[in-house]
């Protein structure tokens, strides 16, 4: 293929170069020229072979250069108006549509919540007094707070519908055909000379077996696989030896911290860490028995193969270790001493909520309800179990909830627009079932944009005392930890009947930074429009009146925080 450099175009044969105008010199004429006569245009030949019609290509010749290019760039200009038109046009309706999503527009689209029917006159007087006291209206919210009365509507509906219901507990063979390896690895006796359930399991490997290499925790997260290195490293000196057979100590928590997400349970556990007579698991939070024991290793991604129990209590062998050191006699009279004392913790917050994968597993459910819970269980091997729950207002924390879980395009704006299509869902599901139905639902957990449910403390509280006893339950509030540590740390020390501390180690614990705090991205999003808060309040309300009296404690009505 050849090139005329005077045209740049790609010519083929010799001939058709000839012909081109530019390349024949001063004394060519336009006129006379064949080729150049008619429309000046000159067809473009590949291997030799005259193309279609519709592949033609254009040269223009100098002669027109001077008003057939003013033509040209006068035609060129109004293609480029006509574009820029149509460019701003969808601009325009693209602006239109996202401010009337997010309340961004000065004149309220019509289309804002169509679902709801606006009625100032169903306006809840209290709540708007309580409204005013934090909020001074802004142009930004105007729409946001007319969506009130509105929601106010599915809030009063969702409040005529609630029942506290004392549930039915399962017996203890009803459990046991469930879970039938469960109560096969567990036994119903402990040690009697441990502070901790306790108990010796026979070792049948040898000293090339690998304990962990089946172990889930280690093949699944690459993260703890440094803690499974180390406990295979120390793991054939710390087996019990007895007439030719090796046995290993196996034990469970003593405690559970057992909710509720973003209510400061890290903050809990990274101070109770410190104090030298407890030891947790080897992850913080294993999630075994609401999560992990089913096959659910991430939410968004189903079902994987179940977790047994000998997985979950590999994670208790670095106490297990140091309990069996003294139980062996091994350790020195004062570090033994102290040894004897260690008391086991778990703090999975799911522990006292989840129990969303029920509907999977376990049939002869009654009207949507589940008929087992996480508690049963525990309370089947461990009914002198210890439980922890740390609270904090349930508009705060779903709040925090959304900035912390949400991935993208988080705004105030954004998160009144999921509470709002929660508590339609919610509503739905409470004009056909119970109250722990719609709470234990697992697929209208898994379609409310932000967790509704789990500020619904009451519920799961009234559930889990269907099993523990009250004095077994100690409840916090995050309000109280975070005035008071030193005061709260002391209320955890008695509960789990922990030794005294010299000054140092309780400066320690108590002076140290919070832990799990907002993210500083988080932070500049602001706090949640006033309207958000005022429906989020009259929604709790009920569950949180209920919670104070069973509490007998005014503190959790949260009318200040």
């Amino acid at each position: 293929m050849r090139y005329c450099i005077n045209c740049c175009i790609h010519l083929l044969p010799n001939d058709l170069h000839r012909q081109c105008f530019r390349c024949r010199g001063p004394d060519h004429n336009n006129q006379k020229c064949p080729v150049c006569r008619g429309e000046n245009k000159i067809p473009l030949y590949t291997d030799s072979k005259q193309m279609k019609w519709l592949a033609v290509l254009e040269v223009r010749t100098d002669h027109c250069e001077s008003w057939n290019g003013l033509f040209c760039l006068r035609k060129g200009k109004l293609c480029s108006l006509m574009f820029g038109l149509i460019i701003m046009t969808l601009v325009m309706v693209s602006y239109i549509l996202t401010g009337a999503k997010h309340g961004l527009l000065l004149i309220p689209s019509p289309f804002h919540y169509g679902a709801f029917a606006s009625n100032p006159s169903l306006m809840d007087n209290e709540s708007l007094s309580d409204m005013k006291d934090h909020y001074q209206p802004s142009k930004m919210n105007i729409s946001y707070a007319k969506d009130y009365p509105s929601i106010k509507l599915i809030i009063d509906t969702i409040t005529s519908k609630i029942e506290f219901i004392t549930r039915q507990r399962p017996d203890l063979e009803e459990l046991r055909k469930q879970e039938p390896h469960m109560f096969s690895v567990i036994p119903n006796k402990f040690l009697p000379n441990s502070k901790n359930p306790c108990w010796y399991e026979e070792y049948r490997g040898n000293t090339t077996t690998d304990p962990y290499a089946s172990n889930s925790y280690a093949l699944y997260s690459k993260r703890f696989r440094i803690i499974f290195d180390y406990l295979r490293k120390v793991f054939w000196n710390h087996l019990y030896h007895y007439k030719d057979k090796h046995y290993r100590l196996r034990c469970l928590p003593h405690f559970y911290i057992i909710g509720q997400p973003k209510c400061g349970t890290t903050d809990l556990y990274d101070r109770l860490r410190l104090h030298p007579d407890v030891r947790f698991s080897a992850i913080k939070e294993p999630h075994w028995w609401t999560r992990k024991r089913f096959g659910i290793i991430r939410l968004r991604d189903g079902f994987h193969d179940r977790y047994p129990v000998e997985d979950y209590l590999d994670l208790f062998d670095l106490a297990a270790h140091q309990i069996q050191s003294v139980l062996q006699g091994d350790a020195g009279k004062e570090r033994g001493k102290r040894s004897n004392n260690i008391i086991i913790g778990e703090a999975s917050a799911s522990t006292m909520w989840d129990n969303n994968a029920w509907i999977f597993f376990y049939d002869n459910s009654t009207e949507g309800e589940p008929p087992f819970l996480i508690q049963d269980f525990i309370h089947a091997f461990q009914p002198n179990a210890k439980l922890i729950i740390m609270l904090r207002d349930p508009v705060e924390r779903l709040y925090s909830d959304y900035l912390y879980f949400a991935s993208a395009n988080k705004s105030a704006e954004d998160f009144h627009e999921k509470v709002a299509e929660s508590l339609q869902l919610f509503e739905g599901c409470m004009l056909d079932f119970s109250l722990r139905a719609c709470v234990y639902n697992n697929t209208l957990n898994n379609a409310m944009p932000v967790r509704l449910q789990v500020g619904l403390y009451v519920v799961y509280l009234l559930d889990w005392l269907t099993v523990f006893n009250k004095d077994q339950i100690l409840v916090l509030r995050l309000e109280d930890h975070a005035s008071n540590m030193r005061y709260t740390m002391h209320m955890v020390f008695q509960f789990l009947d922990l030794g005294p501390l010299s000054e140092k180690q309780e400066a320690l614990i108590t002076k140290s930074p919070a832990s799990n705090t907002r993210r500083p991205e988080d932070r500049s999003l602001g706090p949640m429009l006033p309207t958000t808060k005022a429906i989020l309040r009259d929604f709790y309300r009920p569950f949180n009146t209920k919670l104070a009296q069973v509490l007998s404690d005014d503190a959790f009505l949260w009318k200040r925080t």
